[in-house]
């Protein structure tokens, strides 16, 4: 298989007017296209604008990612769409809440993990926790995977937020 036709991710950035029912048809042109969305997020970033921003994750070859975001860009009231992916340097994170039942040995384990992974404890009962960790999805995957052997309960992630580097916006 040559590299141009290589399935990779891209995380991709929308900017879009915050109204009723934008998130619809965005998540309806990938559905109804057969396309996936590993991660979505979406929040108000400028109230005095009334703008959101998108960032949505997805795989595809490069011809299937420039038609998601060629079909992005056509969509009302969509402002801006950057493929952050191939567009140079941008940050990327995510954020898991974790609960872990466990006592003993397990529950030091877990509370000694969560140091080295700069997890916070935001709640504690005699027997759980609750971790908050932060950080890239490979960080956040490998902090599951470790709890999994602690005692492993409940994850909630937020999926992934991004942004380019430098002075310039989205």
């Amino acid at each position: 298989m040559s590299k141009d036709s290589s399935i990779v991710a891209h995380t991709i950035s929308v900017l879009v007017a915050n109204e009723p029912g934008i998130l619809a048809r965005v998540v309806g042109l990938f559905s109804g296209r057969g396309y996936n969305i590993e991660s979505l997020t979406v929040a108000e970033t400028n109230a005095k604008e009334s703008q959101s921003r998108i960032t949505i994750v997805t795989k595809g070859t490069p011809m299937i990612i420039e038609q998601i975001k060629a079909q992005l860009d056509r969509l009302v009231p969509v402002y801006r769409v950057r493929d952050l992916t191939v567009e140079g340097p941008h940050i990327e994170r995510e954020l898991a809440l974790v609960k872990v039942k466990g006592v003993g040995e397990q529950r030091v384990e877990a509370l000694r993990l969560a140091d080295v992974f700069r997890a916070k404890v935001i709640d504690a009962k005699s027997d759980s926790f609750v971790f908050e960790v932060t950080g890239n999805s490979d960080k956040v995957q490998t902090f599951i995977g470790l709890m999994e052997a602690l005692g492993l309960v409940d994850v909630c992630r937020t999926g992934i937020v991004a942004m380019s580097r430098g002075g310039e916006a989205l």
